[in-house]
């Protein structure tokens, strides 16, 4: 044990403690508080990452029920099981619930519970904020569907196309609560990617240098700056459509001097680099479970981070792909086709990497390893079928049809999805102390990679067949029933392996096996705690040497000493080398996060209504704000 951090003498550190006596204290100090309102008021990054989770788990099932009544609904010609309207909210409300309010908040859930844990700190940065963040979030989605569910969900598409969304078209408000759906959710996205940039940057475990980080917390790092930078583009686009419906500005009123192209500009540069702010952090997820269960290090760490960062910087490159057949310039269009096939290159150097750590190591073929082979064949036939749409005749052809339809989704289930539920069955044991059942996990796996190929590969003959994207119904004459019908048999059969999976959870939170700290003899620091976690992580902050510090010390991992035991404390540490240079207090339990983001709610909601919301929305925010800054009086604000 090594006493880097010095401390006033008046203090008592946790090296001055026997190890029972130190998690006494250290749980005195990091619990979170009893009752209802402590609930409510914690800062625990484990516990906001719980809630993250369930609730992006239940959106997720709430976007299901919906994909499986589109898929009922096309099943055959003719059919009528909804009405045109409906499916157009339908359609719309499945499309924006699995992009804004699973697939990127559940990556950031994920992200909020473990990067702390792997960088061996005992709470997330800014842990207020990072409440916030989960509140604002669940109170745009709730927003959105409470809409849903009084028929004011939105029926103009998950991106939202101007004229359609223009209020000449679409006069209800219905356009305008998925334009403010988007301000929370973004909102909240922003919050969690400053937190992890600046928990990894000043917050790692002493000596876990740059080339010392988990891949997956690297992973993390590079999708919180494409975050940082792609998503104010959409906040923009909606707050923009917001004025033009509510006061009558005329950003894409072409009889104005607007410009209709200009929506799509604004939200496919967002756009495209949010597919790689879900894909990124599942390649992430890939590392880690193939470096576990090949039993060794993962071959080409380097190439790996680069290629992630290659990534990020290229995938603002792209999103013109999206708008070929909207008469570009053909010099233009060509770049953007460059661009657009040149991505494929560091993403097939991580696949490669995988191979060859599964090749050169012991493979121990389990469920998330399962899931991990499944996403590379997937992803491999989703990555080709995208070389092909980035070539501007064959996306001329294709463009707003399946084949569209097809890809996409092979691309963000086989891409995201499936390593998301490999990392689940892997994390598990971590999050709650038990392990899920190996012999259920195997149906789950077989039962969605069946069903999911079964499900979405049809929908490329389709589309090369003529089919077009956001029809809710069509004649026999077309000859697409038989396609259809087995699209959608597919669409149950992978819905059936969720219920597996939620049975399995359930099933083995109350019976599962007891997982032990490190059930599967992993490298990384999130398994050198209990499982659960304890409140504070680390009764010592740990000391890294390698790479994989489980496996290089093998149980007898060095710490640091010298951080207080009378507050909330954690230890800041360079950016390049990680070496300790300070303390710094940790913010305790409050309800002021709450309040900031119900006030916040209020504020967006009403603005949608009236300009004056804005005004009036003011003062309660500004009131809260104060409330949460406000000088506690604590010990260290009289020093």
């Amino acid at each position: 044990m090594s006493e880097l951090v010095s401390t006033p003498d008046r203090e008592l550190r946790d090296n001055d403690l026997d190890h029972s006596e130190l998690s006494a204290r250290l749980i005195g100090l990091w619990h979170t508080p009893s009752g209802w309102l402590g609930r409510l008021a914690t800062v625990d990054h484990k516990v906001v990452g719980k809630r993250y989770i369930l609730t992006a788990f239940a959106f997720l099932a709430l976007g299901g029920i919906l994909a499986v009544l589109m898929r009922l609904q096309l099943s055959g010609a003719e059919r009528k099981l909804l009405s045109p309207d409906l499916y157009n909210q339908v359609f719309t409300m499945h499309g924006s619930t699995m992009m804004f309010l699973f697939a990127v908040p559940v990556m950031k859930a994920f992200a909020v519970y473990f990067v702390p844990l792997m960088v061996g700190t005992r709470n997330i940065a800014f842990p207020r904020l990072n409440a916030f963040s989960y509140w604002i979030f669940l109170f745009g989605g709730c927003f959105l569907w409470g809409s849903f569910l009084f028929n004011a969900g939105p029926d103009i598409g998950w991106f939202a196309y101007v004229p359609l969304s223009s209020l000449q078209f679409n006069p209800s408000k219905r356009a305008d609560v998925w334009a403010q759906m988007i301000t929370f959710t973004e909102v909240a996205a922003l919050a969690v990617a400053v937190e992890i940039v600046v928990t990894v940057f000043k917050q790692r475990a002493v000596g876990m240098t740059l080339d010392r980080i988990p891949i997956y917390v690297w992973a993390m790092l590079v999708t919180a700056f494409l975050v940082l930078f792609a998503m104010p583009s959409v906040m923009i686009a909606s707050t923009t459509l917001i004025l033009d419906r509510l006061v009558n500005t005329h950003f894409y009123d072409t009889a104005s001097g607007g410009n209709v192209l200009l929506w799509q500009h604004l939200f496919w540069f967002f756009g495209h680099p949010e597919v790689y702010i879900i894909f990124i952090p599942a390649t992430g997820m890939v590392s880690m479970l193939v470096a576990t269960f090949a039993r060794r290090p993962v071959v080409g760490y380097t190439v790996i981070v680069l290629s992630l960062i290659a990534t990020g910087f290229l995938s603002f490159g792209l999103w013109v792909h999206h708008m070929f057949a909207t008469g570009l310039p053909q010099l233009g269009a060509s770049m953007f086709t460059a661009s657009s096939m040149l991505i494929a290159v560091p993403s097939g150097l991580q696949i490669f990497c995988w191979l060859a750590t599964l090749w050169d190591g012991r493979p121990v073929y389990r469920t998330p390893l399962l899931f991990v082979l499944g996403f590379i064949a997937i992803f491999v036939l989703g990555g080709l079928s995208g070389v092909m749409v980035a070539s501007v005749p064959i996306d001329m052809q294709v463009h707003d049809t399946y084949f569209v339809v097809a890809h996409f989704h092979y691309v963000l289930i086989g891409g995201a999805v499936f390593p998301l539920i490999g990392a689940l069955y892997y994390w598990f044991p971590k999050i709650t102390g038990r392990m899920l059942s190996e012999r259920l996990g195997r149906w789950n796996f077989w039962l969605a990679f069946i069903g999911f190929n079964i499900g979405f590969f049809p929908m490329h003959i389709l589309g090369l067949m003529g089919m077009p994207r956001r029809v809710y119904t069509y004649t026999p004459e077309m000859g697409w029933d038989h396609l259809n019908l087995l699209s959608s048999t597919g669409g149950v059969v992978f819905a059936t392996s969720f219920v597996l999976l939620i049975f399995n959870v359930i099933h083995s939170l109350r019976r599962g096996e007891l997982a032990g700290d490190n059930p599967w003899d992993a490298s990384t620091l999130e398994w050198a705690t209990s499982s659960p976690p304890p409140p504070y992580n680390f009764s010592r902050i740990p000391v890294v040497t390698h790479r994989d510090p489980l496996w290089a010390d093998a149980g007898n991992l060095p710490v640091v000493a010298g951080l207080s035991v009378e507050r909330r404390e954690v230890l800041l540490s360079s950016v390049a080398d990680a070496e300790p240079h300070t303390r710094e207090s940790s913010p305790e339990p409050s309800i002021w996060p709450l309040l900031t983001a119900i006030a916040t709610t209020i504020f967006f909601i009403g603005s949608i209504f009236t300009p004056w919301a804005v005004v009036w929305g003011t003062p309660p925010i500004a009131a809260a704000l104060i409330g949460w800054f406000w000088p506690s009086g604590t010990k260290e604000d009289e020093e």
